[in-house]
């Protein structure tokens, strides 16, 4: 760092208490001395992860006469008299932040340079050292410098973990959180191998992938508010994708016979623990499979899952233990509401019964919804939160998905069924409906539904429709919250599964 050597001296009134400002004059004095504090690139031999893995077991003072060049960000310093000890750190292959030790001495690096170390550097900056790779008297694995460079000036401090990195501030300046938190990094590798372990599965399965428009004419494939947007080149108003159904089922129709894509969907609802307006859903269709055939999919693919994830099978909650290698029941959704109520409820039941149901459970629930809507509403608030091992809930009454099939033996539900575990939907499936009259008939329902007000009601595709009407061969379909499959496997909010989740502006937070 020889260019540096006059840049250590320089003097300034600067308020010391402001260390953005204290970094920003160091910033100043190293461009003055020549030196650039932001190099297009440094010398770099080895990664840290690479150094520990050669040199695992150095007896104390021992040297290996191996020379090399580290880079890394300073995350503690101590700066004494002739011997300067930093701990350098990267991200490593899986999150952990692999650590170093760097030892800048007066007798390796001479007066001058260890002078501009101990005024230009700080914490949270990136250096490049190069040196010999030795063992400390005290057996910690370090290099003794020989020469150094900034590589990246940081002129902000770090936050300190305990006292400024709360809950609000980490999910806001995730990189700050990224760079102080092992775990924060974690998740992002918990979460890519969660996703590339369903990819997997699928593949193996001789699943396709693919890709779907995000931005839509009409927005379909779920029950939920979309987003608005316009498209100036169209001068035509657009939809972001609540779902990725429609599109891939044309797929199917198309002759791709097992289709998935896992993607970012968007719904303008709520937000709040285990609701993101933006979220990542895989989708996946299989030609002449059906309902119970997508459940031994979605088993498989939870599983390895949790085992890519590097979770136990067996995941601790405050619930108490979900045994994901147990039993995974199935419960009707008509029977369990009336075990659960004291009281027989069927497809016959009445509005006005379920309302009162709905009193003296303390449910609250709209005027205008029907039977079918009161007891998807009522089972929701009232079993589903108690089922805490997996759980396919099946045999739901039309109205919870217009895209399923009717039962082949049971009148008046469908073939459709969503996974509760730990007491939340983690994901859903059915035996496709693929009857494009019958399609057309839930279809123009959904439009005298938004037509009358509801804002969640599909819109009626007719490209869809026509797709159909082609031939659309007997199929099933799944849908899986990814983000909601993290939460189960990290025990985290939603905010803390997303890398970079929506936020209010910070003045309105």
């Amino acid at each position: 760092m020889t260019a540096q050597n006059s840049a250590a001296s320089g003097a300034n009134d600067l308020d010391t208490n402001d260390q953005r400002a204290v970094r920003l004059d160091k910033r100043e004095r190293l461009l003055a001395a020549g030196v650039q504090p932001y190099p297009v690139t440094v010398e770099r031999s080895a990664s840290l992860a690479e150094i520990r893995k050669r040199f695992p077991d150095l007896e104390p003072g021992a040297s290996t006469g191996e020379t090399v060049a580290v880079t890394g960000r300073v995350m503690f310093v101590r700066n004494t008299g002739k011997l300067c000890f930093a701990t350098l750190q990267e991200g490593g292959p899986d999150g952990s932040g692999v650590r170093l030790q760097a030892m800048i001495s007066l007798a390796e690096v001479g007066e001058a340079a260890l002078a501009d170390w101990k005024a230009l550097v700080d914490l949270g900056d990136h250096v490049r050292v190069s040196g010999e790779v030795i063992a400390s008297r005290r057996g910690e694995l370090s290099i003794m410098a020989s020469s150094f460079e900034i590589a990246s000036k940081a002129v902000r401090p770090l936050p300190v973990l305990h006292a400024e990195l709360n809950e609000e501030t980490r999910v806001r300046q995730r990189y700050a959180d990224l760079i102080v938190r092992d775990e924060a990094r974690q998740m992002v590798f918990r979460r890519a191998a969660i996703t590339r372990s369903i990819r997997d599965t699928l593949h193996d399965r001789g699943y396709v992938e693919v890709e779907t428009p995000m931005l839509q004419l009409i927005h379909g494939g779920a029950q939920a508010r979309p987003f608005q947007t316009y498209l100036n080149a169209f001068d035509q108003d657009m939809t972001l994708r609540i779902a990725t159904e429609l599109y891939l089922k044309r797929a199917v129709v198309g002759g791709i016979d097992r289709v998935f894509e896992i993607g970012r969907v968007f719904r303008n609802e709520g937000v709040d623990s285990t609701h993101s307006p933006e979220f990542t859903t895989l989708e996946s269709y299989e030609a002449w499979a059906d309902m119970y055939v997508m459940a031994e999919r979605m088993r498989e693919m939870i599983l390895n899952a949790a085992d890519a994830a590097g979770s136990s099978r067996q995941i601790q909650t405050d619930q108490g233990v979900i045994d994901l290698d147990g039993e995974w029941a199935w419960v009707s959704v008509y029977p369990g509401l009336s075990a659960a109520v004291g009281e027989e409820i069927t497809p016959a039941t009445s509005a006005e019964r379920l309302r009162a149901v709905a009193a003296a459970h303390e449910v609250s629930v709209d005027p205008a919804w029907d039977a079918q809507k009161l007891v998807i509403e009522l089972f929701g608030e009232i079993v589903e939160p108690t089922l805490i091992q997996p759980t396919f809930v099946c045999d739901y009454p039309p109205a919870a998905q217009p895209l399923a099939r009717a039962h082949r033996e049971k009148p008046g539900v469908i073939e459709a069924w969503d996974l509760i575990i730990g007491g939340m939907e983690r994901g859903t499936a059915f035996s496709e409906l693929v009857d494009p009259v019958l399609q057309r008939e839930r279809l123009m329902e959904q439009a005298r539904m938004a037509a009358a007000g509801d804002d969640e009601a599909m819109q009626h595709d007719e490209d869809f429709l026509r797709a159909l009407e082609y031939g659309a061969p007997p199929m099933g379909g799944i849908g899986l919250g990814i983000d909601r499959l993290v939460m189960l496997f990290t025990g985290t909010g939603i905010r803390e599964t997303i890398l970079f989740p929506l936020l209010k502006p910070e003045a309105q937070a």
